[in-house]
């Protein structure tokens, strides 16, 4: 297994304080510590809190970009395949989800305009999502559904079990293929 990078260690060190603590106590001194590097070795990679959260939220884009584009990359349908991958992403990269919220928390925290590249990043999805060939309405539904259940987890205000949350996705992505033969009928 390949080694995290530094940099990458000293995202995952905030990460981990923002959803264990709280944003308020995202320190440089607390991330160095947590990540086991000098005050100085945190610095090089990130010369101030503005920069390591925004750092936090560039990662936190990335990886759910490229957790969902994974599943669009499997997805041999054409219509609904956008909303799959998203279905598909919440269901598999639960524990990842953490650190992608970190950086939203904190930002928002901190300046919402840090927030910036996660906002390009969903309205870009919501734009493919109206264009993917299911009813425009019934989509975004289901995107903001996928959404409540993430956010619900995150805020631990979810409340299902593993069963419950299996078949709620099942569910939404079954709405994705019923909207396809629901068209196809018409």
């Amino acid at each position: 297994m390949a080694r995290a990078s530094k940099r990458t260690q000293l995202l995952q060190a905030a990460a981990a304080i923002v959803n264990e603590q709280g944003s308020e106590y995202l320190t440089l001194d607390a991330v160095a510590k947590k990540a086991g590097v000098s005050k100085g070795g945190l610095l090089y990679h990130f010369k101030n809190k503005f920069a390591l959260i925004q750092g936090l939220v560039d990662h936190a884009d990335e990886l759910y970009r490229n957790n969902v584009n994974e599943h669009v990359q499997k997805d041999d349908q054409d219509e609904g395949k956008l909303l799959r991958a998203f279905i598909e992403a919440t269901r598999e990269h639960r524990s990842e989800n953490a650190s992608i919220t970190s950086g939203m928390l904190a930002a928002q925290g901190i300046n919402s305009n840090l927030l910036l590249p996660l906002q390009d990043t969903y309205k870009a999805w919501q734009d493919k999502i109206e264009r993917d060939g299911l009813d425009k309405v019934d989509a975004t539904i289901i995107r903001l559904a996928v959404d409540g259940l993430w956010l619900s987890e995150v805020f631990g205000l979810d409340a299902l079990d593993e069963s419950m949350r299996s078949k709620v996705l099942e569910r939404l992505t079954s709405y994705t293929e019923k909207n396809r033969m629901r068209r196809n009928d018409a």
